[in-house]
């Protein structure tokens, strides 16, 4: 059997590999482009701050030390510019002589992988504007860091690698500023999430502009300017991280079915070609809750895409049932990781789901090093099954954000969530693990125990006709009331039993216990802000 690989890096590379551990026999060609034919993309920041500190950690392998350890053949510097479905050949040119080369096949997998989109505006081309999807990009990236030249950076797009890239920038105490054109930066993440993470990168000195579209980069001999449709500002560097787009333009007139030029596929990787594959950053696989064709372009999906369609070339069966979108990502001094729906998400989806917002230790408090986790936990109101979860802190939210992404795997509801045995120990977590308190937290909102409303919602003006009560263990909300419930009189002067009441601590706790009080002695229309002060700020009343 000849099967021929289009591309290598994360998902060329993991099939050919995988492929030939399942089929010893299998003759495996692969045509990369480039002359890396495998290298960490997702790595590629770390280099830039000085966190990875050799070029060369970042090659995983080379082609002739791939070639020994796996058996397959590997070509690079060679683009494949056609491909023939009726004859089975693809058509690749030499890009060192030009020179035209035709391949044959029995299988053929695409793992041409995405190219960054640079936005269409003056100025991209300048000197010291950089992209960041090669080892080179890197290269040159870090080389101007380096070069004492740099006082101000701009990175425009606020998704994960252009906020990596901040980090790793601010790092080598560069003013960096990021540009995002949505309302918010971390995509999947809600926005009242999002826009407490953009606050911490505040404080770090990372300035966050939203809803900002750059117009125009401009300057001399190199970047001097960036110009947006609400501001002006100096940058003697910028990176352009704002998106990227699959490398299929070759493959437009196949016959191939495509969605916005990513390659369909089923749940074994194979395209509507019987004897085509397609994986990684070219390809969609499918969203594992609702079963819609998802973009998942991650170095993750790409090898489990990989190693899935492998099996399935040598004659095995193995379904890729999904992704759920799960990402994590470290900013200064704050970690945020998600997984699953968002609330937005989930309406998009015709899903009635519930959430809650809350702020739980995540660790044990008296323990060296502690820290909070901000969680926004999202289920479907009907069965009550998890459906998503975001969560933000200087903590191991990855370990948080990997328990949901096996319970939603697993299509388990909050009630077989709320009492497992997790691992404690005081360096380690809580006695009760902060997700099981989550899920704890969000069944007493199902259930009408808890009556709470959301930053979101209380951002959205839902609290109007509220009276706010500082309910924490010391006032802290400014211009507010102040009660302790551990002194409640059997009524509150001043207060009537049907008056609308918001009740605000630092983290929302304290809020719910003084509820439960409140409640059995007769106020009936009490309200916890989620998240508190910890979330919300403490200037609450207007």
């Amino acid at each position: 059997m000849k099967i021929l690989v289009i591309g290598g890096v994360a998902a060329g590379t993991k099939t050919a590999a995988k492929l030939k551990r399942e089929d010893p026999t299998a003759e495996v060609t692969i045509l990369n482009k480039g002359e890396d034919i495998s290298y960490a993309g997702c790595g590629l920041p770390y280099y830039v701050g000085g966190v990875i500190a050799d070029r060369s950690a970042l090659i995983v392998n080379t082609p002739a030390k791939f070639e020994k350890l796996t058996g397959v053949a590997v070509k690079c510097g060679v683009e494949a510019v056609a491909l023939d479905r009726a004859a089975k050949t693809v058509t690749a040119k030499n890009l060192s002589d030009g020179s035209e080369s035709v391949y044959s096949y029995d299988k053929l997998v695409l793992a041409v992988g995405a190219s960054p989109v640079a936005p269409p505006i003056e100025g991209v081309n300048l000197k010291n504007v950089f992209f960041l999807r090669t080892p080179e990009d890197a290269v040159a990236l870090r080389q101007a860091a380096e070069s004492g030249e740099v006082r101000r950076a701009v990175v425009v797009g606020g998704g994960y690698i252009g906020l990596e890239a901040a980090e790793n920038l601010a790092s080598r105490d560069i003013r960096t500023t990021v540009l995002e054109m949505a309302p918010q930066i971390l995509p999947g993440f809600d926005q009242e999430m999002a826009a407490w993470a953009e606050d911490r990168l505040a404080d770090q000195d990372i300035m966050v502009f939203t809803n900002e579209r750059v117009t125009a980069i401009t300057g001399e001999e190199k970047v001097e300017k960036v110009l947006c449709e609400n501001r002006k500002m100096k940058a003697d560097l910028v990176v352009l991280s704002t998106g990227i787009r699959p490398n299929t333009k070759w493959l437009m007139d196949s016959g191939l079915d495509m969605v916005k030029g990513t390659l369909l596929t089923d749940l074994h990787g194979q395209t509507n070609d019987p004897a085509i594959w397609a994986v990684g950053d070219c390809a969609m696989v499918h969203n594992l809750i609702t079963g819609a064709p998802a973009w998942s372009p991650m170095g993750s999906t790409a090898n489990i895409a990989g190693r899935s369609a492998a099996v399935n070339l040598a004659g095995g069966e193995s379904e890729y049932l999904g992704v759920l979108g799960t990402a994590v990502c470290k900013l200064p001094g704050l970690n945020a990781g998600r997984t699953g729906m968002s609330v937005a998400q989930a309406a998009a989806a015709g899903i009635d789901a519930e959430s809650v917002v809350c702020v739980l230790d995540d660790k044990a408090h008296y323990y060296p090093g502690s820290g909070e986790f901000i969680i926004k936990l999202v289920a479907a109101r009907e069965d009550q099954r998890l459906l998503g979860i975001q969560v933000l802190g200087k903590g191991a939210v990855d370990k948080m954000v990997d328990i949901a992404v096996t319970a939603i795997t697993m299509k388990a509801r909050l009630a077989d969530l709320a009492n497992m045995d997790m691992a404690y120990a005081p360096p380690f977590s809580t006695a009760i693990h902060p997700f099981v308190a989550a899920v704890q937290i969000l069944l007493n909102k199902l259930s009408g125990k808890l009556v709470s409303m959301g930053p979101a919602d209380f951002q959205a003006g839902k609290a109007e006709g509220y009276r706010i009560l500082d309910v924490g263990m010391a006032p802290a909300v400014t211009g507010a009331p102040y009660l302790d419930f551990t002194a409640l009189p059997a009524g509150l002067e001043g207060i009537g039993k049907d008056e609308k009441l918001l009740l605000v601590c630092a983290k929302g706790k304290r809020a719910y216990l003084t509820q439960n009080r409140l409640r059995a002695l007769g106020y009936a229309n009490t309200v916890v802000l989620e998240g508190g002060t910890t979330v919300n700020g403490t200037e609450l009343v207007k």
